[in-house]
């Protein structure tokens, strides 16, 4: 193993917690392949950090494209939709590290406030190389291996180190040299373009007449290639997008369920109930009474 590189094991996870808890690790050494790739872009009510551990990948973030070479680390902030996407070939090995913790300690808000600042950033990926990236692996080296040892004292000393991964990332940020780069002029650039233009509108009129007006596209070209590369008609995703969204503002407001139904851009309540029951398998009432009572997110949109 080069002094750069991250150990690993497949199939081997550290797990602390539960994410319904406000401190939750959950550190997951596995690999996956072009067929078992996620169908829709998804989110998480915790953080998510992706480190690709071979060649190349595809990262795929609000619906923009990011193209990942090996050791690349993406960094997802609760709530922001993505998906991965691996080449057709052998299965590809990656870490994935979820996580939730309390940032209310006195004292220290701003110091956590600034550890995180890695997670705003406008293209939430980071390449390092050399001495950085080193520096930044070394607290998850030692991560994984305290992690094989059995001490009641591991949990906080994993914890410890995870802030000191977190705390040496942040100072490497001028060190990032991850440049977004156009993946290519093709057909999947402009459909992602698409969807990502859906995320941040789906509050507001869209049809496949108006998008496809929008992004210079004739209706059924347009028609066909989302279909052909989201696995979804332009319809189909456009509803996922705006129950998701509703589903979070039932969940994490107490805005009337007529409100939500008309910011998440549906055009009338009826046909909101009507949606939101063929994707969620409950009424939207139901819907907020069951995540209240269970307390957990556990039931959201399985995408």
């Amino acid at each position: 193993m080069l002094e750069s590189d991250l150990l690993y094991a497949q199939g081997y996870s550290v797990n602390i917690n539960t994410p319904v808890d406000s401190l939750f690790y959950y550190f997951d050494y596995d690999e996956r392949s072009h067929n078992i790739n996620m169908e829709f872009q998804h989110f998480h009510d915790f953080y998510e950090i992706h480190i690709l551990l071979d060649s190349r990948a595809v990262h795929i973030i609000e619906g923009n494209i990011y193209a990942l070479q090996q050791y690349d680390i993406v960094l997802l902030r609760p709530y922001r939709l993505h998906k991965t996407q691996y080449p057709v070939g052998p299965p590809h090995k990656r870490l994935i590290i979820n996580f939730s913790m309390p940032r209310n300690i006195p004292g220290l808000e701003t110091a956590y406030k600034n550890m995180l600042l890695p997670f705003t950033e406008q293209v939430p990926i980071y390449r390092l190389t050399g001495e950085p990236r080193r520096a930044v692996f070394d607290p998850l080296n030692a991560i994984f291996t305290l992690s094989h040892g059995v001490s009641p004292l591991n949990p906080v000393l994993i914890h410890s180190l995870f802030q000191q991964f977190m705390c040496v990332l942040c100072q490497q940020r001028d060190r990032n040299s991850y440049v977004k780069d156009e993946i290519g002029n093709t057909i999947m650039q402009k459909i992602y373009s698409v969807t990502a233009y859906i995320h941040s509108h789906c509050n507001g009129e869209l049809s496949l007449d108006t998008i496809a007006k929008e992004f210079y596209i004739s209706p059924y070209y347009l028609s066909h290639q989302f279909k052909s590369i989201t696995g979804f008609t332009l319809t189909e995703y456009i509803q996922m997008t705006r129950v998701r969204n509703a589903q979070q503002m039932l969940l994490y407001t107490r805005d009337k369920i007529s409100v939500i139904a008309e910011q998440c851009g549906f055009n009338s309540f009826s046909q909101f109930n009507r949606v939101f029951n063929k994707l969620s398998g409950m009424s939207p009432s139901e819907f907020r009474k069951q995540q209240a009572a269970s307390n957990t997110a556990s039931t959201l949109l399985s995408y």
